[in-house]
């Protein structure tokens, strides 16, 4: 075991203060006398050459307070299992060269910390409340979102191969008793015809002006780039970072965006403006790795008038009017005129991409708001009203839904709900997979338990050796 690597991970205060080793946990044990004012942290398991710290446990159990996890166990158990369970898949990922990208981290830290930010109920609050800045927070997110990507990569490549025959299924309910089989909520199957509002050439004009004028400023020295990114660009979660977008390849990317940011060389200068389906920007280059780029940019979106709504809103109220009339179906107007690029290929159909797929049917919670408050007041086959809405790409759109099925909460059945069912055996079949390679890693890993842990009541067993 590297007991180098032991001690670092301990933050000395001062010279005085030590960090108690497995060795000095044996003394304790031996009944030797040690001064508790001396030690600040204690190793307490040891998998592999990686300590887990009181500390470490300390923290993740004030964590999950915060996020109201409910444990079904002791959690003084549960806890520093869970972390040497991480360990070792971590190790398998190291020896198998398991790697996330930095902008899946950087957009699932963003996310952890806008939630974090809405449950405290302002940034200021939040930074009180965890006293650190949120700039200390993202740092210290990076690693362990990063260390948490990595082990779900590392469960998914081995459970990849596990797959469940029909014949599985029906065995698996057929005698199950009535009140466990799984409920499944109502769901809907949604088609909508859009109209984008146009916006104003003075509009973009003003726009384009106020770009113009930051790349004059910026030029000239008066102020930073990071500067006017954190005060104007309208992309929230890379403003608070000084426009800072992470290294991203060009699939990432807006298509117009990339062609800009990879043809960047002088980290100086400024680009020329560019439009892309989320607004127009100014973007600067802070480096290059490989198929990679790292730039940051300001993002400014064009207002679309209140008199530009109405008049969407007036023509699809007209578009409504011909097809209750019989002039033309919603799966040919959709087809025809809406400006739904997602779903005009496809009849207007709405469609739902999940891990398991893609499919047509959504629970009403899947539904972006907008859509669901309306859908939920729809006969199947109706139609609803014009409406307003704000797209996952922040645009403002106009639109009216059709509620082509609907299917009521029940109890699920093999022959109507067959693929929730299957999910669930290949949920508890990749369960079971992962249980095994857990206990066969802990039986060829060097584990050492302080003696505190002995008469835990383990979910894997061979951690006490």
């Amino acid at each position: 075991m590297n007991m180098t690597r032991v001690f670092q991970t301990c933050a000395l205060a001062a010279a005085m203060l030590v960090c108690a080793s497995p060795e000095t946990s044996a003394r304790q044990a031996a009944g030797d006398t040690i001064d508790s004012r001396s030690v600040v942290d204690e190793v307490i398991w040891v998998v592999g050459d990686e300590p887990i710290l009181r500390s470490d446990v300390e923290t993740a159990r004030m964590q999950a307070l915060q996020e109201g996890v409910r444990w079904s166990g002791d959690p003084d158990c549960m806890i520093p299992e869970q972390l040497a369970v991480q360990k070792l898949f971590l190790n398998q990922a190291d020896i198998d060269s398991v790697e996330v990208t930095e902008a899946d981290i950087s957009q699932q830290v963003e996310d952890r910390l806008n939630y974090w930010i809405q449950a405290s109920g302002s940034r200021e609050k939040l930074e009180e409340y965890k006293k650190q800045s949120i700039s200390q927070m993202r740092d210290e997110l990076r690693e362990v979102i990063g260390n948490m990507m990595r082990v779900q990569e590392m469960k998914k490549r081995l459970v990849e191969d596990v797959t469940v025959l029909p014949a599985e299924v029906r065995r698996y309910f057929k005698d199950m008793p009535q009140d466990s089989v799984p409920f499944v909520p109502t769901e809907v199957e949604v088609q909508i015809l859009t109209q984008t509002p146009r916006v104003g050439q003075d509009e973009i004009n003003r726009v384009k002006g106020e770009l113009r004028d930051f790349t004059d400023r910026i030029n000239k020295g008066a102020t930073s780039f990071s500067t006017l990114a954190r005060l104007y660009s309208e992309d929230p979660e890379s403003a608070r970072r000084g426009g800072e977008l992470d290294y991203m390849g060009r699939g990432l990317l807006d298509p117009a965006f990339a062609n800009v940011a990879f043809n960047l060389t002088d980290p100086k200068k400024v680009s020329k403006i560019v439009e892309s389906e989320f607004g127009y920007h100014i973007i600067q280059l802070i480096d290059k790795k490989g198929d990679k780029v790292k730039v940051r940019h300001i993002l400014l979106k064009p207002k679309v008038s209140d008199e530009a709504i109405q008049q969407s809103l007036l023509r699809l109220d007209s578009i409504k009017g011909d097809i209750v009339s019989g002039k033309f179906s919603f799966e040919e107007g959709a087809s025809v005129i809406s400006d739904d690029k997602d779903t005009r290929n496809n009849h207007g159909l709405m469609v739902n991409v999940t891990e398991e797929g893609r499919t047509s049917r959504f629970k009403m919670q899947d539904l972006p708001s907008d859509v669901a408050r309306v859908v939920d007041t729809l006969k199947v086959g109706g139609i609803s009203a014009p409406f307003e809405m704000t797209t996952a790409r922040g645009k403002t759109v106009c639109a009216i839904v059709k509620l082509k099925n609907r299917v009521q909460g029940h109890r699920a059945t093999v022959t109507e709900d067959f693929q929730e069912l299957k999910n669930i055996v290949l949920e508890k079949r990749r369960a079971e997979r992962l249980h095994q390679w857990v206990v066969g890693k802990i039986k060829t890993t060097y584990v050492w338990v302080n003696d505190r842990y002995k008469n835990c009541n383990f979910e894997y067993q061979g951690w006490i050796k």
